[in-house]
């Protein structure tokens, strides 16, 4: 059952979506070449009991996994791009990491992620953590009210495509509130007029990701980490975002002066733009 919001609970939400937001701009400066990826972890840690917020990941024990998952972020480096398991090991120079996290406050929830480069950008990764944000940002202006589901799959599939990737269906973004996963199931592929309709009151993660050169697949054997299939590097974008009588509000913004700083050896995410919709 979907279930759509009021204004007061899209506020309530709002509340979660900033400190995400302000938590991952927070660990994309920490990101940098030596940095464990548990040091991120242990910090995201830290801040989550600090705000007195509680992990939706933490013992959460989906079909696909392995055992509940006992972190609470997916950390997902180069060709890992979905679920990855923050454990012992050290950021090289041009590691591309996707950081993922949904936290929740006073029984509201918000999900978010974005990818970034450690140190030295390689321009071809550079060029797909902008497909996803340029595909995350066509998704949420396609997000309005009285349109379809299929809108926003179709503009994230528009996206991927003018760039040259091909896109995966198996996982994509979610309905979003009182629990991380609600219905609807938000594909990043499909077709425009299709779909349910999007009524105002509808909370939604929208979250495109890519790999560079094949749209298949594969499992690592904790069950979890998931990688492109032909060890290409990949990129993850998400957003949770309202659909509003006004059009669609994103909850989860990020500080847009979030310590990535542009210095070489700090983490650097791609910060892209689309026209409105015609």
């Amino acid at each position: 059952m979907i279930e759509l919001k009021s204004a007061e609970e899209i506020g309530r939400m709002a509340v979660t979506g900033q400190f995400v937001g302000e938590l991952l701009a927070e660990l994309s400066g920490v990101a940098a070449v030596g940095v464990n990826l548990m040091d991120l972890e242990h910090h995201a840690r830290r801040r989550i009991s600090e705000r007195g917020a509680e992990s939706c990941y933490w013992d959460y024990a989906p079909s696909f996994g392995r055992g509940p998952f006992r972190n609470v972020l997916c950390l997902s480096v180069n060709d890992a791009v979905l679920h990855g398991l923050p454990h012992d090991y050290g950021l090289r120079d041009g590691d591309l990491l996707s950081i993922d996290m949904a936290v929740g406050i006073d029984g509201w929830v918000a999900d978010s992620a974005l990818s970034v480069i450690v140190g030295t950008p390689d321009p071809a990764d550079l060029k797909l953590i902008e497909a996803t944000e340029v595909a995350l940002q066509a998704g949420i202006t396609a997000a309005q009210p009285g349109g379809r589901l299929g809108d926003i799959s179709a503009a994230i599939g528009e996206v991927a495509h003018s760039y040259g990737y091909s896109v995966n269906a198996e996982f994509g973004g979610h309905g979003i509130g009182r629990t991380m996963h609600e219905a609807p199931h938000v594909p990043n592929n499909g077709r425009a007029r299709r779909g349910m309709k999007l009524d105002p009151g509808l909370t939604i993660a929208i979250e495109p990701w890519f790999c560079r050169s094949t749209d298949k697949i594969t499992f690592d054997n904790d069950g979890w980490t998931i990688r492109s299939a032909d060890g290409s590097r990949t990129a993850h974008s998400e957003h949770t975002v309202a659909i509003t009588a006004s059009g669609p509000q994103v909850l989860t913004s990020r500080p847009t002066d979030g310590a990535t700083g542009g210095r070489p050896e700090r983490a650097r995410s791609v910060r892209a733009s689309v026209p409105p919709a015609s």
